[in-house]
């Protein structure tokens, strides 16, 4: 079995991926700098439940700060790199824009870099369905042009995606990028609609919407993302390969299946619509069963059951997780 690194280890899903390679035997070496970009009850939980794995062992490092990486990475052989760290989320980005290009761009080349001088052969790189803005045919095929983001976060992944392509060419590294499609699931962002809706449902709370609620997102369940990280492991060269749910679905439609599940009715509380946000997305996945015979397996409806099942059950400290703007 192998050893490899994931970085944003206790993020909600470089947690999940560390736990599925944990689970097959593999030892995970994780990184995170445990930043307070949101309410960090959540990466204490992911990573207390991380810790109990005897094949698991945590750094607390920032991948941008060079000299602190090279030291947490030490002398150690990878088989491969994931790189799941970043700083996520469209409308944070148009506030902190310099936050997003340190992680996501300069941390990124701190990793390719040590790639190539310690010999990995392999990267998985996190990239974002929101590199697709505002005007591409739906659904979304990987060779759509990404040359319009609508936000400095999208704009930061595109960089990187460039960046790994760069040294695939220069340094034959192979590399899967993963356009990540709306995850959600149990211990998920609190920044993102799943956990917001939920918590603000069950605790008869205003619903902040913004829009209409006819914005269309292709919401895939994290193990269904973990699973396809996973499975990109393999040598494939270099691939841009799309992860989503096969399935759009409206906000309206996703708050009253949760109104349904948990019995209750939103207090919704309309806003004026979010300049950065894509009005909707959706994902080809043919290149995803293709190259890596993967299809998600948990359809929207069961996956809001089991992240409902798990708010219920953790209520007493996940009801008080920060979910403002």
């Amino acid at each position: 079995m192998g050893r490899y690194l994931v970085t944003g280890a206790a993020g909600f899903i470089g947690a999940r991926v560390a736990e599925l390679l944990l689970e097959t035997g593999h030892r995970v070496s994780g990184l995170d700098d445990l930043n307070r970009a949101y309410d960090p009850r959540l990466k204490e939980y992911r990573l207390a439940r991380l810790k109990n794995s005897p094949g698991f062992e945590f750094a607390q490092v920032d991948i941008s700060d060079r000299s602190a990486l090279a030291q947490a990475w030490g002398e150690q052989k990878f088989e491969a790199v994931l790189n799941i760290a970043a700083r996520a989320g469209v409308r944070a980005s148009v506030r902190s824009p310099w936050e997003y290009a340190q992680t996501n761009v300069l941390g990124l080349i701190n990793l390719l870099e040590l790639c190539r001088e310690r010999g990995v052969a392999k990267l998985v790189q996190a990239s974002t369905s929101s590199l697709y803005g505002a005007n591409t045919p739906r659904p979304f095929l990987e060779e759509a042009p990404i040359s319009r983001p609508l936000s400095p976060y999208a704009a930061t992944k595109g960089a990187a995606e460039l960046l790994t392509h760069a040294y695939h060419h220069l340094h034959g590294l192979d590399v899967s990028v993963l356009r990540y499609f709306t995850v959600y699931g149990p211990a998920g962002r609190p920044d993102m609609s799943i956990f917001r809706f939920i918590q603000w449902i069950a605790e008869d709370r205003p619903l902040r919407l913004y829009g209409d609620g006819q914005q269309a997102r292709d919401f895939t369940y994290v193990n269904d993302t973990a699973r396809g990280t996973v499975a990109a492991l393999r040598p494939i060269g270099y691939e841009v390969i799309n992860l989503g749910g096969d399935r759009p679905w409206t906000l309206m439609e996703a708050i009253h299946r949760i109104e349904e599940l948990l019995g209750k009715q939103a207090r919704l509380e309309r806003h004026p619509p979010a300049a950065a946000d894509v009005p909707a997305t959706w994902a080809a996945i043919g290149k995803a069963r293709r190259l890596l015979e993967w299809e998600p397996k948990v359809d929207f409806g069961a996956g809001l059951e089991l992240t409902i099942r798990w708010y219920l059950q953790e209520r007493e400290w996940a009801k008080e997780v920060d979910t403002s703007d």
